[in-house]
């Protein structure tokens, strides 16, 4: 950071009586540290993040236990309800911005600017009102003001979208998109109306903005999103971009930071093929310069997560019945890399979108796997078991992971981790009390720039949990035997850059690897042409499907024939004794008898 320091007491005043110099000085100054919001059936709190980890003097713990918090967009306001007032303070010094009587407050949303905020809580009716009360809330900060009352029966898509610059706000209503200018909520600015608009996804960034709408399908007709540029909000001609399909009950949307393009995840609740309990899923691609596309998954099954880089040109999808997929696309939708497959239903990328974590939380075990993304190299790969929650700190080094009820009423409690593996900090629960919600402090893109990756674990006294290697289940009476290759039930892929390893062929590209088929083809049929080759020292052994010389006499082929075939049936019963299979007693018979056919199948050789 650059700063101005006066020179005047370097320089004296009969010199320079009347002037005062500035001199620059470059001050280092350190980066924050973000704070980790708590709440519990305890009450309220705010953890310092790494490295100190511990309670934030400026913030007073509230006891009483809270229905909800939330940072604003820059990370300056903290806003909590605790049942009986929505409080709001600075970050900086735990001052008290503002106090609300709303005991009944569940939700609550800062815009973009800390202009306004807004709480939502449940809609009621009662005696007094039979049409209800106006449940959404607008108030102005930090006078407390009530700017707007409005009714929002359904918690899906409760608050207003805010732009950036908080110059249009787009609430949905009816079906169709209200939008607001200036925050004048008293006249509504634009309006878009058409068929039964059943969602939509405000652009990040800066103008011009656009808003994305999903329209689900109706009487043979398929479900559509359309791009639209605001103000220019008429139909399919003034549509950026429009992509429809089928198989869609709903239908989620994701812009990328640039607001260049749009991911939309399509499922249905019912697979009417049986084949998934998660019913189906597509993903389907939206570009802002018209582009569309069906993106192509390698494996049958769900769709569990799609996460875009902050870079905006590429993005991960986590697909595929177990053990899932996890494939890094382009804009192009054409894969970039392929981390094979693995026990894990998401994926997070880091604010600073050089790190990827794929995860498997959930009914999974909680094994994470962190990748370079700039190398496509694994740095670590912990293991948080019955973890529920997981979050990237905005600094780009720190995650936190926990265990929250509902989701789980047992082992409650939160780590916060290196992404080297090493826990940081731990704190459970204490016995019969609950952890309903950890969130991090938000800041403003570029207040942490990235860091070179480690791969060795960062110190912790608490150490790591990287997960052990596992090998396979062997029953005791086995065990003293050598370790023989077993099948599995499901084929573990490896990752991309482990492939080639694996096979030990090098990776080739297509008219490299039809030239070497035709090279070996060339070099068979030289060797087949040479009419004096000399035969091998070991003769081949000869399969049942090649041909064997003839003795003449058919009737001995015949039973040299059926002596072998009975000999490859004991062999094969053999290999299933020795993987564990529990025989039945004729099968033990015949493979007692292996030495008497062995013998009758060597005087049928001598006689021949």
């Amino acid at each position: 950071m650059l700063m101005w320091q006066s020179s005047s007491r370097l320089l004296s005043p009969e010199v320079f009586p009347c002037h005062v110099l500035l001199l620059p000085v470059h001050v280092n100054m350190a980066p924050p540290i973000p704070l980790l919001a708590v709440r519990g059936s305890d009450g309220t709190s705010l953890l310092c993040g790494p490295p100190q980890c511990g309670q934030d003097s400026s913030f007073q713990r509230d006891s009483r236990p809270s229905r909800c918090v939330t940072f604003s967009r820059d990370g300056t306001l903290f806003g909590w309800c605790n049942g009986q007032r929505v409080s709001v303070v600075k970050c900086d010094d735990g001052s008290v911005v503002s106090s609300l009587d709303l005991p009944k407050t569940a939700l609550l949303e800062f815009s973009p600017l800390n202009n306004i905020l807004v709480t939502w809580q449940p809609y009621t009716k009662t005696q007094d009102s039979p049409q209800g009360e106006a449940n959404l809330q607008l108030w102005e900060l930090p006078s407390g003001r009530l700017i707007k009352a409005l009714y929002q029966k359904k918690v899906d898509s409760w608050c207003p979208s805010w732009s950036e610059d908080e110059k249009i706000c787009v609430r949905s209503v009816n079906n169709e998109l209200h939008f607001f200018e200036n925050n004048d909520f008293n006249s509504i600015a634009n309006k878009l109306h058409m068929q039964k608009v059943s969602d939509f996804a405000l652009s990040p960034g800066a103008q011009p903005i656009k808003v994305a709408i999903y329209v689900p399908g109706s009487k043979g007709a398929p479900s559509f999103v359309r791009l639209y540029q605001y103000p220019a909000l008429g139909g399919v001609s003034a549509a950026l971009a429009n992509k429809s399909f089928f198989k869609a009950d709903k239908a989620s949307m994701q812009w990328n930071r640039k607001a260049s393009a749009i991911l939309v995840t399509a499922s249905t609740e019912v697979d009417k093929t049986g084949a998934s309990y998660y019913g189906e899923q597509t993903l389907h691609y939206l570009g802002v310069n018209g582009e569309t596309a069906l993106v192509q998954l390698a494996k049958n099954g769900p769709i569990y997560d799609v996460a875009w880089s902050p870079n905006s040109t590429e993005f991960c999808v986590v697909y595929g019945f177990m053990p899932a997929k996890a494939t890094v696309f382009n804009l192009k939708c054409d894969p970039v890399f392929d981390f094979g497959t693995g026990p894990r239903n998401a994926a997070y990328y880091s604010p600073q979108g050089h790190i990827l974590v794929l995860a498997g939380f959930g009914n999974l075990r909680g094994q994470m796997e962190v990748w370079d993304v700039k190398k496509y190299k694994q740095v670590s790969k912990p293991q948080a078991p019955d973890a529920t929650f997981f979050s990237w700190c905005p600094d780009g080094e720190h995650i936190v992971t926990a265990t929250c009820s509902p989701r789980l009423r047992v082992s409650n409690g939160y780590k916060i981790w290196h992404y080297t593996g090493s826990v940081l900090h731990k704190q459970d629960a204490a016995a019969g009390s609950e952890l309903w919600q950890v969130c991090w402090q938000s800041f403003p893109e570029g207040s942490f720039p990235e860091r070179p990756i480690k791969y060795q674990a960062a110190p912790s006294e608490l150490g790591t949990t990287q997960a052990a290697p596992t090998q396979a289940y062997r029953p005791p009476a086995l065990r003293h035997l050598p370790a023989t290759p077993s099948s599995k039930l499901h084929e573990d892929e490896p990752p991309q850059d482990l492939r080639a390893g694996l096979s030990g062929e090098k990776s080739l590209s297509k008219s490299a690897l039809k030239n070497q088929r035709k090279r070996e083809a060339k070099k068979a049929a030289k060797q087949d042409a040479k009419p004096d080759a000399e035969p091998t020292s070991v003769p081949a052994p000869v399969s049942n499907s090649q041909s064997e010389a003839s003795s003449g006499d058919p009737e001995m082929d015949k039973k040299i024939k059926n002596l072998k075939k009975k000999l490859k049936a004991i062999e094969e019963l053999k290999e299933q004794q020795m993987s564990g299979k529990v025989l039945q007693k004729n099968q033990l018979d015949k493979i007692q008898k292996e030495e008497q056919l062995l013998k009758e199948l060597q005087e049928l050789q001598i006689e021949q």
